[in-house]
């Protein structure tokens, strides 16, 4: 899952992702910004915060560490569709209806507005097309209160398997090479 960023100095820089998802992810941000810069536009990552009216007193952080609670928290579960497994992950619905649960909101438009702050903000993750459409803006909301809309955590070891199209095999290859600096990809 690594992918190479040549700077304008002919200098490559390689990363790598934890999984599939995660490097598409960072391939799809990076492009937006290239795009923008190029444009000469001025690249400046919007707060959710602001663009949704978030009141001050709700800490994305702390809820984001209530839902992973082991105990708790949402369950992570093994979900199929398409013709593919989705581990480690959890519906829209159930992010919802675990929020209602918890007191966090007062009804499930709120939920919508709270999980949408949650994806923007890196801390909820799409998987799966349905998902993945509504959070590149093909929805209405970024976030979907479906059952068929699938989610996860970033650090929870989220994979899919059993791809049906030919597009989504990755061949794996051997990275050879001199690591020059090590380190992980924080999407904050």
């Amino acid at each position: 899952f690594v992918f190479k960023l040549t700077a304008a100095k002919q200098q490559d820089h390689f990363f790598q992702a934890a999984y599939l998802e995660e490097r598409d992810a960072w391939v799809r941000d990076i492009k937006k910004a290239i795009h923008c810069i190029d444009g000469g536009q001025r690249f400046a990552r919007k707060s959710t915060r602001r663009s949704i009216r978030l009141p001050e007193t709700i800490n994305l952080s702390a809820l984001y560490l209530s839902m992973k609670d082991p105990e708790k928290g949402i369950k992570e579960l093994k979900l199929e569709k398409d013709k593919k497994v989705f581990n480690h992950c959890f519906t829209g619905s159930c992010v919802i209806d675990w929020l209602v649960s918890s007191n966090s909101i007062r009804n499930r438009k709120e939920g919508l507005m709270l999980a949408s702050s949650l994806l923007s903000e890196g801390y909820l993750q799409p998987a799966g097309d349905t998902s993945k459409a509504a959070a590149e803006g093909l929805s209405d909301t970024p976030f979907l209160d479906l059952s068929d809309a699938f989610y996860y955590f970033p650090d929870s070891g989220f994979f899919c398997e059993g791809n049906s199209s030919d597009d989504d095999v990755v061949l794996k290859e051997e990275f050879r090479g001199i690591v020059v600096k090590q380190g992980c990809l924080l999407k904050q």
